[in-house]
């Protein structure tokens, strides 16, 4: 496995930590997923989280912490 050193705003990994933190994961690892759906062109699946990480990157406000509270979304 090689080591890639990636230079990125203040900003942008701050919000990366986040994103990773609430899919209890780790930067490196989004990176290594994202680069590696970005290898395999060919792989139905592969095109289909491409086009969910394309769509997720278009999207802002959206964070695990602005969701309904369990109680809110089953109010009638």
């Amino acid at each position: 496995m090689k080591n890639i050193t990636v230079a990125v705003d203040d900003e942008v990994y701050r919000a990366a930590r986040i994103a990773a933190a609430e899919r209890s994961t780790s930067v490196s690892a989004l990176v290594r997923d994202y680069l590696r759906t970005l290898a395999r062109h060919d792989d139905p699946q592969a095109q289909a989280a491409n086009a969910l990480f394309e769509a997720m990157d278009k999207a802002s406000g959206l964070r695990a912490a602005d969701r309904l509270s369990r109680d809110a979304a089953h109010e009638r």
